[in-house]
């Protein structure tokens, strides 16, 4: 670890720096909140003050608390439904990849038309017709986004299927699922981590998006993309409050970024 420490970036650094500190926050928000995630504590669009450092929103509740609570509820939905989609994906991929034939072409061809729809308007209309709630949401997002991690695991693993090695276990008798774990999954091991990363960034902009949109987690949840909504008639008064939420998802997106850019450029061996 520390070796590896000696060799990143500055902005890799400062990226897992940031992560860690989200985590921290995420982990620990019923101990750093001042107040309870749907408490109202004071009239609503009270000013920044020593009792409540970044004011209050629409119905009185403390920002600062719900910024807390929203790095669990926006970060934590959207690192389950990641790994959600990931597994999905990858999975589905990776058997295209090895069984080829008809079940690849029907995955494919089931994946072409998921894709063939803009994903934020299928998404509506999905979150539409099953109503709102955390579980819809999860499922829904994750289904569709499954779709990017699904041809990425699947040219990758195609990749390596024709290397002789797997030609060797295969006339060996060795299984689908050995040679799955064994010889495919180790080798495209790098991509697909450094993808996780980029369908990170996705997925929670995708979901401050629909919450901003009010189809996102259902209130009284903080959430941070529900909040800069909640909160925009200040902006028309010079009050940078409904931004702190939208900073908070944008430092997180870059940091991921700086991180998955590292992981890429270690991933493909070039040299600086």
């Amino acid at each position: 670890m520390i070796r590896m420490l000696k060799t990143m970036p500055p902005t890799a650094i400062l990226g897992v720096l940031v992560i860690a500190a989200y985590a921290v926050i995420a982990l620990f928000a019923p101990l750093l909140a001042p107040h309870a995630e749907a408490q109202i504590v004071g009239a609503q669009f009270e000013p920044w003050s020593a009792t409540y450092p970044l004011g209050t929103d629409t119905l009185g509740r403390d920002m600062l608390s719900r910024l807390i609570w929203g790095a669990r509820n926006t970060v934590g939905v959207a690192l389950v439904t990641t790994a959600l989609a990931f597994g999905i994906g990858a999975i589905a991929g990776l058997l295209a990849a090895a069984l080829g034939g008809w079940a690849d072409l029907a995955l494919s061809r089931l994946v072409d038309v998921l894709m063939a729809v803009p994903a934020l308007i299928l998404t509506l209309l999905a979150l539409s017709a099953l109503g709102p709630g955390v579980a819809n949401l999860v499922v829904v997002v994750a289904i569709l986004d499954s779709t990017r991690v699904f041809r990425l695991a699947r040219a990758t693993a195609m990749n390596v299927m024709v290397m002789d090695y797997v030609e060797a276990a295969q006339l060996r008798g060795e299984g689908t699922w050995w040679i799955i774990s064994r010889e495919v999954l180790p080798n495209i091991s790098a991509p697909l981590i450094a993808e996780f990363g980029l369908r990170f960034c996705f997925v929670f902009l995708t979901i401050s998006a629909l919450s901003f949109l009010g189809l996102g987690l259902p209130p009284p949840m903080a959430d941070w993309g529900a909040m800069v909504r909640d909160n925009a008639a200040l902006i028309t008064f010079g009050d940078v409050t409904p931004l702190l939420p939208a900073a908070c998802i944008a430092v997180l997106t870059v940091s991921v970024n700086f991180v998955v850019d590292w992981m890429l450029h270690r991933a493909s061996g070039l040299k600086d």
